[in-house]
């Protein structure tokens, strides 16, 4: 049985064999610890780990390479652009399609004399630039903005977001975990403050995650979340000033680090807007043939992405990825770790199947799944 992996909104599979490459020579060749030291291994290591950096920062239209800061992963580098930025007394307001990394530091911090509020989220501009205006106070908020949901297609519009944070003198933190690496972001042009994603997903790395602080951000305005060694001013019991050694503390994962550099120059060959047109060409077939089966639910039919959100009624969201799986598809029930967003498109209290497609995902693998699917609903008969 042939494996059918729909579920690249949690990880992209397969990745690219230019990107395993890149991840085999990091780890066969000359491989020091980026920045602690003089010797080659050491350089070569920090050689790499720059031009991963610019890459990054070419991508998002960001003029300053220092200004990527490698982390963990998404979840991570959201945690320190909202931690780091917090101010005695800050109030934030986040979208109603967050994802929980955003929704969780955010309750956290209320519960220690910070304030929060939630905007309905919109594709929309005129209605989202209405929205923030309504709820934004004059000065001293920050915005969280998911950019791309991870279980439908809403898709905010940065430019929109960016103008009226400005406008109001608000900072402007974005999630682009779902949307990078098909939905072009310029940071400049949408005036976010700081970009965070993961490189595992639509970047197609295997692993970490990063925050890009726009130059307008002074960097002492970030606070770091761990502190320790940096590999410079070592004598300094306090972080560096300097990006971004501020906020990187320890050894940086230089496999993973070169498998999103790899990632991004696998973006660049193929091309965004293929990878965009592709997924969503799969999506959109995906939503027609549910939709044609009796007894299924999709929800946001209206707006076609690569992210297909539905229920079988009668049927647990886990019961059916169940069944799905034993027929070799891959798909994820449940919350999706997303529970504002399912509050915002209507699931029930079990969440949805997701289905989530990838640039190795073929029109001939949606025929099995539909195959799977047709079977599943004709039991419920």
């Amino acid at each position: 049985m042939s494996l059918v992996y729909f579920d690249n909104a949690a990880t992209s599979y397969p990745k690219p064999p230019s990107v395993m490459r890149a991840v085999g020579e990091a780890v066969r060749g000359e491989y020091g610890n980026p920045g602690r030291g003089g010797h080659r291994a050491t350089l070569a290591a920090a050689e790499r780990v720059y031009k991963c950096r610019a890459a990054v920062a070419e991508m998002f239209g960001c003029s300053c390479p220092e200004n990527v800061i490698f982390t963990y992963n998404d979840t991570y580098a959201l945690n320190l652009a909202i931690k780091g930025t917090a101010r005695r007394g800050g109030r934030y307001l986040i979208s109603s399609i967050e994802h929980n990394s955003v929704l969780r530091p955010v309750v956290g911090l209320s519960e220690h004399g910070y304030s929060y509020g939630i905007y309905r989220a919109s594709d929309d501009a005129g209605n989202l630039s209405a929205e923030l205006s309504r709820l934004l106070s004059p000065g001293g908020d920050t915005v969280v903005a998911c950019h791309s949901s991870n279980i439908c297609g809403i898709t905010q519009p940065l430019g929109a977001v960016g103008g009226i944070c400005k406008a109001r003198g608000a900072c402007l933190i974005v999630d682009a975990a779902q949307s990078a690496g098909h939905v072009p972001i310029d940071m400049e042009r949408d005036r976010i403050d700081i970009l965070c994603s993961s490189g595992h997903k639509g970047l197609y790395g295997i692993g970490c995650g990063f925050m890009i602080v726009s130059p307008e951000l002074p960097p002492e305005r970030i606070s770091p979340l761990i502190e320790g060694g940096s590999g410079v001013a070592s004598a300094d019991p306090h972080m560096p000033s300097s990006l971004p050694e501020r906020l990187e503390a320890g050894t940086l994962s230089l496999p993973a680090i070169a498998s999103l550099e790899a990632g991004i120059r696998f973006i660049r060959e193929v091309g965004m807007e293929q990878i965009e047109e592709h997924v969503v060409g799969l999506g959109t077939r995906v939503r027609d043939m549910l939709l044609s089966l009796p007894g299924v639910r999709v929800y946001m039919p209206e707006k076609a992405c690569g992210v297909v959100l539905f229920n079988v009624v009668g049927r647990a969201s886990e019961e059916v990825a169940a069944e799905l799986d034993s027929r070799g598809i891959c798909v994820r029930a449940g919350l999706h770790c997303s529970p504002l967003a399912h509050r915002t498109v209507g699931t029930p209290e079990g969440g949805a199947v997701r289905a989530s497609f990838g640039i190795y995902n073929t029109a001939e693998q949606t025929e099995q799944f539909y195959r799977a699917m047709k079977e599943i609903t004709a039991e419920e008969r």
